[in-house]
């Protein structure tokens, strides 16, 4: 029979030997986690998120404030209510398709991940594997631009609601000044081009302006469109970095599936 103390030692040698494999099963696990895509995914659905949402509710504002201050005949403003409507359905299917196509890149960068790093033992992709990473990157690569002009379209609402209080800080700043009435201060919405020109008032000035300025509507739909239009410049950065992870990926997995890799390195 062992000593006692030559059985404790091994005990404890087992012991130290099962932990350190438990670390480095840890350690191996944490190194196929693709950090790139999984800060991009977070990324991409907080800014799909603000954009969706605050979008959708601040359109809703536009609307109401075009009705009572800007056109109050339903026919003069009917084609912009059908745009607005349409537009928030379209935000509905925005949100769907980037939950979905989100999670699908999230899981193609622990597939390409553990691939490149051969996580899993020998490094084995396949043509298949390798034309849908392909697929991925060009996907990204569209909607990454798609994205851009999104992101400019969504400053302009930005930029008329800020033409509106900023003339309306004007006429704050002359109500003590006599010689310059705030009267003469006025707004055209249909200047920018979202209701015809025979809509009845289409501009509002001095007081009435301030009026609309100082309700809760505008100032939701203001901020709201700001916080949409930041919700879109995240989405453009989240593609970028799935654009660097996919194609560095897909780069990685096109060169190591040559035969003649380690000699052409």
């Amino acid at each position: 029979m062992k000593p006692a103390m030559e059985t404790a030692a091994e005990e404890n040698a087992e012991q130290s030997q099962e932990k350190k494999g438990c670390f480095e099963c840890c350690i191996k696990c944490l190194g196929g986690v693709p950090y790139a895509s999984l800060v991009a995914t977070i990324l991409c659905f907080s800014g799909v998120a603000l954009f969706c949402g605050c979008g959708h509710v601040a359109l809703t504002g536009t609307v109401s404030i075009l009705e009572q201050h800007f056109s109050t005949t339903a026919s003069d403003h009917a084609l912009l209510s059908e745009v607005i409507q349409l537009m928030q359905y379209v935000i509905y299917g925005i949100a769907s398709f980037f939950f979905l196509y989100g999670i699908i890149l999230l899981a193609e960068g622990f597939y390409t991940t553990s691939a490149v790093k051969e996580l899993h033992g020998e490094f084995k992709t396949t043509a298949c594997g390798r034309c849908i990473s392909g697929m991925f990157v060009f996907l990204t690569y569209v909607l990454g631009v798609a994205w851009l002009g999104v992101f400019g379209f969504s400053a302009v609402p930005v930029f008329m609601f800020y033409n509106i209080w900023s003339t309306c800080e004007v006429i704050k700043s002359f109500q003590s000044n006599v010689t310059v009435p705030g009267d003469q201060i006025c707004v055209d919405i249909r200047q920018y081009g979202i209701i015809p020109w025979n809509a009845v008032p289409g501009k509002a000035c001095g007081p009435i302006l301030e009026n609309i300025c100082n309700t809760n509507e505008f100032y939701m739909s203001y901020h709201l469109f700001i916080v949409a239009c930041a919700g879109a410049g995240a989405t453009v950065i989240a593609l970028l970095i799935y654009m660097m992870a996919t194609t560095y990926n897909y780069a990685v997995l096109k060169f190591k599936s040559r035969e003649d890799c380690c000699t052409k390195f």
